[in-house]
């Protein structure tokens, strides 16, 4: 029985691992780190507006919101990039303070909002069931379809907002990131993609393992883990090209 309750933590990570790390390539390529905290913190500030000034909100009408806010800060930082681009990291930094103080205000006028705005920052991964599994199964298949159409801005941005907006009530925006960024960064070693990607699914598995040995908070864990994973990438080099003629 506990095994069997354990395979719904693993697989929402190894979803999320296979909907993140591809998108993480491309916030790497565009030099746009800071989208998914900005990104997933507006659809965090939504969500929790929602339950501020709805009486107890349904899934459907607090992720709707939680897409919203997503998909327009994901446009916001599309036209910061183009219209200032060597200053697009600052400006959205700074959309990423405006979302986290609409946050913490929005935290303020629900009776449960702290404790709601903690989940959304290191949900407890261990917590995930199997209707979490199928929405980020949805979300990796809906990136693997579009492929290389991701290259496009027209289509990563929204995919990405829609994604991450759907992503961070599982698995928390500090897992959400560092499974963005973490196989990302071994791609850019050059490793290949799948063995990133396998190093992260690896990652989280350690870091849900440790939770569940130390009884500490999942999230932290596994975000953590992956973290530790993605500065590992600095001890893999590139091969430098030998003189010419060599």
């Amino acid at each position: 029985m506990t095994e069997a309750w354990f395979l719904a933590p693993v697989a929402a990570l190894i979803c999320g691992v296979l909907a993140l790390a591809p998108l993480g390539h491309q916030v790497l390529a565009r030099g746009v780190v800071f989208i998914d905290l900005a990104v997933a913190q507006a659809a965090a500030a939504a969500a929790l507006w929602a339950g501020a000034l709805m009486d107890h909100p349904g899934w459907i009408s607090t992720q709707t919101l939680a897409a919203a806010g997503a998909l327009a800060c994901a446009a916001a930082v599309a036209w910061l990039s183009k219209k200032w681009p060597a200053e697009r990291e600052a400006r959205i930094g700074l959309l990423y303070v405006m979302g986290a103080s609409a946050a913490l205000l929005g935290a303020r006028l629900d009776p449960h909002g702290r404790e709601r705005l903690g989940e959304l920052l290191a949900a407890d991964v261990l917590w995930a069931g199997w209707p979490q599994v199928a929405v980020l199964a949805g979300c990796a298949l809906a990136v693997a379809l579009v492929g290389r159409r991701l290259t496009r801005d027209a289509v990563f941005y929204p995919v990405f907002a829609l994604v991450a907006s759907l992503a961070v009530p599982t698995l928390g925006l500090f897992v959400v990131f560092a499974a963005l960024i973490a196989p990302a960064l071994w791609q850019r070693s050059g490793s290949h993609r799948v063995a990133a990607w396998t190093a992260g699914v690896l990652a989280c598995g350690v870091g849900l393992g440790v939770s569940w040995w130390l009884d500490a908070p999942s999230g932290a864990c596994v975000a953590l883990a992956l973290s530790v994973m993605g500065a590992a990438s600095i001890l893999r080099r590139r091969p430098q090209p030998g003189p010419a003629g060599l």
